[in-house]
């Protein structure tokens, strides 16, 4: 919901760091394996009850995120490289539910719950990228992108928002993951009738 609109101002100074890093050989997809094992680091930590630690890993996670971008539009995107950024955005997703829903049996439900609505609004994200591409649909309201990237309700500044939400408040985890379950499936439904008006024959 509010990804395009943060873009212009996170993206000028991430593209300058980028087109540094790419000049002195830094690949995006090494910043996405590195964003990735740091993102499971903050699953850990918090797994462990280490909110504070955890947090800090979530946001240099999402740091990276947006810099292995940076780099890729430096040197120019990849197929493989918006692969690897779509599996390790996912597997970070789900993991710090987890982690919420390990350090205490009372999240374990809520948890899953959330991991369930990412997965949906993942499959709803995903096909709709695969029709559009087929489709030669472009956009670049989330930047260049290797791939159809559609807008939703529940993107990833909603979602790290709320990421840093648990950790800060992680006894209102429960309540904000039921809460955030129910927009990632309004998101799903928002796609679905996004592409009943876009795909209709």
């Amino acid at each position: 919901m509010f990804d395009a609109k943060l873009r212009p101002l996170i993206d000028p100074p991430l593209n300058r760091l980028g087109s540094a890093l790419a000049r002195r050989g830094v690949t995006a997809n090494a910043i996405t394996f590195l964003g990735l094992a740091l993102g499971l680091a903050g699953a850990a930590a918090i797994s462990g009850g280490y909110f504070g630690a955890g947090l800090g890993l979530i946001l240099a996670n999402r740091l990276l995120d947006g810099l292995d971008g940076a780099v890729a539009r430096a040197n120019g995107p990849t197929v493989l490289g918006g692969y690897f950024d779509i599996v390790a955005d996912f597997a970070f997703y789900v993991s710090v539910p987890l982690g919420f829903g390990l350090v205490d049996p009372a999240n374990t439900q809520a948890a899953l719950v959330l991991v369930a609505s990412f997965v949906l609004t993942g499959v709803s994200f995903l096909a709709y990228a695969v029709i559009a591409a087929e489709r030669g649909a472009r956009t670049d309201a989330h930047g260049r992108k290797s791939f159809f990237y559609s807008t939703g309700l529940a993107e990833g500044s909603e979602t790290i928002a709320v990421f840093i939400a648990f950790a800060l408040f992680p006894a209102w985890f429960v309540p904000l993951a039921y809460a955030y379950a129910a927009l990632c499936v309004l998101t799903v439904f928002q796609r679905s009738a996004l592409a009943i008006v876009q795909f209709s024959d």
